[in-house]
């Protein structure tokens, strides 16, 4: 499969409140959590103000001439917090385009930061 991993344009950080809801563990056999569930306050700190810090940096991947995936990493109060100088990643891709390493290429490219 081709594919091509570039910088998420400003203009394209919105995609990754999608992202972020496509990142949400759903076990099999269990309905999706509603959409509105990216309004929660614990889930804001991944996107809300994205791009206003010097370490928040996002890649996107391509591939059938769209937007598959994403990867950013930022410093925030999130589920994997380690302190207030490390960064938490956020990491996420269509189903169709899970388990082919392209999620692994992504954090890659994003370090050495």
């Amino acid at each position: 499969m081709e594919y091509n991993i570039r910088t998420l344009e400003k203009s394209e950080y919105p995609l990754r409140k999608e992202f972020l809801y496509e990142a949400i563990f759903v076990p099999e056999g269990v309905e999706p959590p509603p959409r509105a569930i990216l309004e929660a306050p614990e889930l804001q700190v991944y996107i809300a103000g994205f791009g206003r810090e010097e370490d928040d940096r996002a890649l996107a991947v391509e591939a059938d001439g769209r937007v598959v995936g994403a990867v950013w990493v930022r410093i925030m109060d999130d589920y994997g917090h380690v302190d207030n100088e490390t960064l938490s990643f956020a990491v996420s891709l269509y189903k169709k385009y899970r388990g082919l390493g392209i999620g692994t290429e992504m954090m890659s490219e994003c370090f050495p930061y």
